[in-house]
């Protein structure tokens, strides 16, 4: 009885044994090395693109934003080459805005320089703090960037 109950122990203590090494070598697994094995989407240049964004709008704050979006991002993106359109939406359950800019390729998109897109944005922050009253940071943090292809 003994040598039973001790064998039941040693096969729980290399059952353990094991799965405690398996979780610690998942700690030394880069995940660059993950997703650098992952296939590349190619994107054609002048393909039709939409960016896709996601940010925190609180409910009580909906209009502060949708004011500083026309204040700063609608009157930049009109000038902008290649620019089609833009759609916004609120989701009331999760205060989240999403907004959804259709560009006529993929290039014209992204041959659009850091800096000026640096530059609107500090705008609709600055008019974003000035409408909800909040003092320093983006009151309408970006939860979500990317890029859908039309099908």
């Amino acid at each position: 009885m003994k040598m039973y109950l001790f064998q039941r122990v040693l096969r729980s203590f290399a059952y353990c044994l094991v799965l405690f090494l398996g979780a610690l070598s998942l700690n030394f697994i880069s995940p660059q090395q993950a997703y650098s094995a992952m296939p590349t989407i190619s994107i054609d240049n002048d393909q039709k693109v939409i960016e896709h964004l996601r940010l925190h709008v609180d409910d009580q704050d909906r209009q502060a934003w949708l004011a500083a979006e026309r204040a700063s991002w609608e009157p930049w993106l009109s000038r902008k080459r290649g620019f089609l359109g833009r759609n916004l939406y609120w989701d009331p359950l999760r205060e989240e805005a999403t907004v959804m800019i259709t560009w006529a390729s993929y290039s014209q998109w992204k041959e659009i320089p850091q800096g000026e897109i640096d530059a609107v944005q500090e705008r609709f922050e600055a008019l974003a703090r000035k409408a909800t009253g909040i003092e320093t940071g983006n009151p309408f943090p970006l939860i979500y960037e990317g890029q859908l292809l039309p099908q």
